[in-house]
């Protein structure tokens, strides 16, 4: 995951998530919101609204709420 110059994550996605999906830190913390879904199909990033002030650092990570 890297920082964009919006201020959102982009994310590499390992399976299938829906927008609007929380993603949350090894420790259960809300890291942010996936916005929108971008690249292609079979190597899918997401583009993340971060929630807060932390987000972690490039190669963390993230969990899909729930």
């Amino acid at each position: 995951m890297h920082q964009a110059k919006s201020g959102r994550l982009i994310v590499r996605l390992s399976r299938e998530v829906r927008s609007g999906t929380n993603l949350l830190d090894e420790k259960g913390r809300k890291l942010g919101k996936v916005i929108e879904l971008i690249g292609p199909v079979r190597s899918p990033y997401a583009s993340v609204a971060v929630a807060g002030t932390k987000t972690g650092k490039q190669g963390d990570r993230a969990f899909i709420e729930g």
